[in-house]
């Protein structure tokens, strides 16, 4: 069979590109030696309209800076918050299709609406559906991982592993964050929910759990994002979660080896990973990294730098998982393109993709489980099996399923049904989890007329959502009063 024949993708190695952060008129002046420096990273993040014309100077209309700003005021759950390297991946040679950039004005600003990346870390008003922004059943912490709390900031959903989110900030905050009720500065639309204890007292309640409770063997640090932590904080906590005997992998969670990779290129970084990598290996116990790539484009030299010293330093593995979202990588070429990217060139292991969360002012990123099995087929076959990424459907109150797991489906309505095999820390003996049904639910313009005019006589998309919002919050509100 020739190697030429015709397939749906074809394959092609590319080189990752570093884009010249120079064609930004706020960054002409900037030198090789300040973009390498962490703390010039941080310290230039852009956070504001303000900030962001300065540095884009008129490549952007007015009519987009407006834009921006109605999010922030009316939608926005997270803050804005996108470091240098994340802004110089934004139109550049390697998404401006006819190899040049465009002008300043109208050309640059649709180019820079269509931007991957921009969707998701730059989210503005006319991105938003009008009809659906939220869905009925959208919550703030909607995989209710604080009604799972053991301890604050620990959540122990799973029978052998636990999520300890250590901190409530990152080094960028995405449009998306499935945290984003607690994650961050508070935005017009949300109030964020405060860690209530001091960083040590909860770290210390942490790690007794863990000791306790053996049947506990697998552990993410997460947050927030652990890159936002002094690194002899991050490392004193690591060190002795390896003490605790039962505990067999730990992963660390951090968006940083994309978003700011010169933090993981720190000198004191790379050094501290590597003793904790000696320690880990010692002891037979796993450590890894995941982070969380959504775009091809994201994927550039100093990310496989970055993640070539983790793994030197003695990481055992470092893992994607992305979140799979309309406009930024739900084709099954832009899934492809992403996962040769950072198989290829950065040696990162496709993992999961992730379905968008029912959170609030997300529906225009989410998908149907219907268009998400349809992409977990159309990208078999392409990738070795243990980079190929399995995309899931995190179900609330039972967790990641793969997306063909789903029990039964509604396609109508958009309802899906799920079973699990597990009890979580919040149901007792004698919930019978094996026989209940868990409930998930597709945008409802995605569905057809009929499904969408049920879902119109069966209650007010605004009403419903605040009703559910404020049900959570409250049930979030005393599981924290319970913890104090």
């Amino acid at each position: 069979m020739s190697s030429f024949i015709e397939q749906p993708y074809r394959y092609q190695q590319r080189d990752l590109i570093e884009p010249d952060w120079t064609r930004f008129p706020g960054w002409r002046e900037v030198t090789a030696q300040e973009w390498a420096d962490v703390q010039w990273q941080r310290a230039h993040c852009v956070k504001n309209l303000k900030q962001l014309r300065k540095l884009m100077g008129d490549l952007l209309t007015e009519d987009f800076y407006a834009d921006l700003e109605r999010d922030q005021a009316e939608r926005a759950t997270m803050s804005m918050l996108v470091p240098p390297q994340m802004m110089n991946t934004m139109v550049s040679e390697v998404t401006w299709a006819e190899g040049r950039m465009p002008s300043a004005g109208e050309e640059f600003t649709a180019a820079f609406y269509a931007d991957p990346v921009r969707n998701y870390m730059l989210p503005v008003f006319s991105d938003r559906r009008t009809d659906w922004p939220s869905h009925p059943y959208s919550s703030r912490d909607s995989l209710h991982e604080h009604d799972m709390w053991v301890a604050e900031g620990l959540t122990h959903r799973y029978p052998t592993k636990v999520l300890a989110e250590l901190l409530p900030t990152c080094p960028q905050y995405c449009g998306h964050c499935t945290r984003m009720d607690l994650v961050g500065n508070s935005t017009p639309q949300v109030t964020k929910l405060k860690l209530a204890g001091k960083p040590m007292d909860r770290h210390e309640a942490i790690l007794d759990y863990l000791k306790r409770t053996p049947t506990v063997r697998d552990v993410v640090v997460s947050g927030g994002d652990v890159a936002n932590m002094p690194w002899k904080n991050l490392e004193s906590f690591i060190d002795r979660v390896l003490d605790v005997e039962n505990i067999r992998d730990i992963r660390l969670a951090t968006k940083a080896l994309m978003g700011l990779p010169q933090h993981w290129l720190a000198g004191d970084t790379v050094e501290g990973v590597a003793r904790v990598s000696a320690k880990a290996r010692s002891r037979g116990v796993g450590l890894a990294i995941h982070t969380h790539v959504n775009a091809a484009q994201s994927v550039t030299p100093l990310v496989a730098e970055a993640t070539r010293a983790m793994l030197d330093a003695g990481i055992r593995d470092v893992r994607n998982q992305g979140v799979l979202m309309r406009g930024v990588n739900a084709t099954s070429e832009d899934l492809l393109d992403l996962c040769f990217a950072l198989a290829d060139g950065a040696s990162i292991t496709p993992y999961y993709f992730y379905m968008c969360d029912m959170i609030p002012f997300a529906e225009h990123w989410r998908t149907s489980l219907a268009e998400a099995q349809d992409l977990q087929h159309s990208i078999m076959g392409y990738l070795p099996g243990f980079a190929t990424p399995r995309i899931v459907c995190d179900v609330p109150f039972v967790g990641k399923r793969w997306v063909h797991q789903v029990d039964s489906y509604d396609t109508e309505r958009g309802i899906s049904y799920w079973r699990k095999n597990y009890r979580t820390s919040i149901e007792t003996e004698d919930v019978d989890v094996t026989s209940a049904e868990y409930v998930y639910y597709d945008p409802i313009y995605t569905l057809s007329p009929e499904g969408q005019a049920w879902w119109r006589e069966h209650g007010d998309a605004d009403a419903t959502h605040e009703a559910a919002s404020a049900a959570a919050q409250s049930s979030r509100a005393a599981s924290v009063a319970q913890l104090d």
